[in-house]
């Protein structure tokens, strides 16, 4: 089992969510967590919750300085980081034709390149407490298509793949980087959804924020030998198509 305890945790998009369900999971297990986000409200909400062994900063993802600040204060605060959690991400309806360039380039500056930052400047510090978990929070649209989010779809592709890359490069320095992929789940972002979305799924329902992290944890304690993997929570979405045969 990784003992976080007396080490810091970093989890980006975690004032609301799957963020901050991953939150609430991590404190509890002794690591001192910074919830990093742009919703300087929520966040602030939600680390005045969790108690003294969580702070909040602001957190652009896309700015490689507030990276910095936000990783110096995590180590500053609660001890050498341990954790990197990329969570933030956004999601622009749009397909490969009308989604306009610009829309295109935000989301992946966010969900990819922002997560790649993340991991650019966490990289150096897990290698020098010797140990770590990078966690990164794809989409089964990172596994599949889906009309209607091209940039969306890229970018979480985009993220698994980096994933894999990251694990084979800091598997030497004890550092393991695995990725998570959640279908629907009932968050903020998934707020308009139709209900119908998943009623063609083995499990038909939406799925819960504190499951992902619940799964999070697990990679992030439990999961000792799994690096470059992929972890799917999606109700069966992903498993296939049920053959329908003539009565």
């Amino acid at each position: 089992m990784f003992d976080l305890h007396g080490r810091s945790v970093v989890v980006t998009g975690g004032a609301r969510g799957i963020g901050a369900a991953v939150a609430r999971t991590l404190v509890k297990s002794g690591a001192g967590v910074v919830v990093a986000d742009i919703l300087e409200r929520d966040g602030t909400t939600i680390a005045a919750d969790l108690g003294p062994q969580a702070v909040f900063r602001r957190l652009d993802v896309t700015d490689e300085d507030e990276w910095r600040r936000v990783l110096d204060d995590a180590e500053a605060t609660f001890g050498p980081l341990a954790v990197l959690v990329n969570n933030a991400g956004i999601v622009d309806f749009g397909g490969v034709e009308s989604e306009s360039p610009a829309q295109f380039r935000h989301v992946l500056d966010v969900n990819l390149v922002g997560a790649w930052l993340g991991m650019y400047l966490a990289a150096p510090r897990l290698r020098a407490a010797g140990d770590g978990v990078i966690v990164n929070v794809s989409s089964t649209a990172g596994l599949i298509g889906y009309s209607g989010i091209a940039g969306y779809v890229a970018s979480k592709w985009g993220l698994r793949g980096l994933t894999k890359a990251a694990a084979l490069e800091l598997g030497n320095a004890n550092v393991r980087v695995c990725s998570v992929h959640p279908g629907p789940i009932r968050t903020p972002m998934t707020a308009g959804m139709d209900p119908s979305v998943a009623a063609g799924q083995p499990l038909p329902r939406f799925g819960e924020p504190e499951e992902v992290a619940a799964m999070i944890g697990f990679v992030i304690s439990e999961a000792t030998f799994s690096t470059g993997s992929e972890f799917v929570l999606d109700g069966g979405a992903t498993a296939g198509a049920s053959l329908v045969m003539p009565s």
